[in-house]
């Protein structure tokens, strides 16, 4: 370091930040990229363990997940945790427990063997948790989850908003009977999204009614359910909890004779790789924001190992804008994708 630091003109201190992957927001880029292309020319390679053994730190993260890991969606959960990390100089460790109590606490085990500086302990849906008691000692974000104690830093999809947004756009395309396909369970994604509904409702000064709204099982329930719905109540618009209902709302109008998009309005939620694009006409759908809470329960954790403020640094770009590091329970609003299912919209 003495030698890159005689070369290039700056400190040792300075050359450390960068070795260590340590100087985003501390060392300007242009002296940075000197000082990594002088260490490169001289063909300085950092000992990883012997900086742990020195430092007592790893810049390793474990992220566990229970079945997420198996779900479409985990890919950009996992790549938003990883490009974040990547960019203060940390590396990802991810184990799936499909929810083997047993198997989960010896995975957090073997990571804590290996050293790890903290967890991610993420959730399939967003639901309250309880964190292992032998993780609450270590630096730890829940991802797509919140901790029953409610003491715990944690970042979900604010629910309430998709509901409100939906809603919203649904009544800006002229719909009057809005019906809510929902879910039958009572998880937060189903409240949130169904307060969202009802509040947005009553701001329009549109009376509830609940003969348009159903929560039927997915399949051929929700086929009945929705085929009855729109014979009984005739709704010129649909909500749906996510993109597997409005599969439904799609065969019912067929069978009606009734064409998404010009006669009704239809919007998902998920925005399902394969759902979404194979509807025809395709399906407007909320995007869930996975890549930024993977993103943002990372820069969290790093914020809690750092001693410098995250927040200076800019994150990787993302669809939707994440929430300041300083929450302790952070929400994000997510993304409406206008696609052509909505009146008004076919061709966009």
């Amino acid at each position: 370091m003495k030698e890159i630091a005689k070369q290039t003109g700056v400190s040792i201190s300075s050359v450390s930040l960068v070795l260590n992957n340590r100087d985003m927001g501390r060392i300007k880029p242009e002296i940075a990229g000197r000082i990594r292309a002088a260490a490169k020319e001289m063909g300085y390679q950092p000992n990883r363990i012997a900086s742990s053994m020195r430092t007592n730190k790893t810049r390793i993260l474990g992220f566990i997940s229970d079945e997420i890991a198996t779900t479409p969606f985990a890919g950009r959960l996992i790549l938003g945790a990883q490009d974040a990390a990547r960019m203060f100089g940390y590396t990802l460790l991810t184990v799936n427990t499909n929810g083997d109590k047993e198997l989960e606490l010896k995975e957090i085990e073997t990571l804590q063997q290996y050293g790890v500086d903290g967890f991610l302990y993420a959730r399939m849906f967003n639901q309250p948790t309880s964190v292992p008691e032998v993780l609450r000692k270590d630096p730890l974000v829940l991802v797509d989850a919140t901790d029953e104690l409610a003491n715990l830093p944690s970042v979900v999809p604010d629910e309430i908003r998709i509901g409100k947004d939906v809603t919203e756009r649904l009544i800006q395309a002229g719909c009057k009977r809005i019906a809510y396909i929902g879910l039958n369970d009572s998880i937060a994604a189903q409240t949130g999204r169904f307060k969202g509904y009802r509040d947005t409702l009553a701001k329009h000064h549109i009376a509830y009614d609940e003969r348009l709204v159903i929560n039927p099982a997915i399949g051929a329930e929700a086929f009945a359910a929705t085929e009855t719905l729109m014979k009984t109540h005739h709704p010129d618009g649909f909500f749906c909890f996510n993109d597997a209902r409005a599969w439904s709302v799609y065969q019912s109008a067929a069978w009606h004779g009734l064409e998404v998009g010009k006669d009704i309005s239809v919007i998902g939620v998920d925005n399902h790789q394969v759902l979404a694009e194979t509807l025809s006409p395709h399906l407007t759908t909320v995007e869930l924001p996975h890549y930024e809470m993977g993103c943002w329960g990372t820069r969290k954790l790093i914020s809690l190992l750092e001693d410098f403020d995250v927040d200076e640094v800019a994150p990787p770009q993302t669809n939707a804008e994440l929430p300041r590091l300083d929450a302790l329970r952070a929400k994000v609003e997510c993304t409406l994708i206008e696609k052509e299912s909505v009146v008004g919209n076919v061709g966009a």
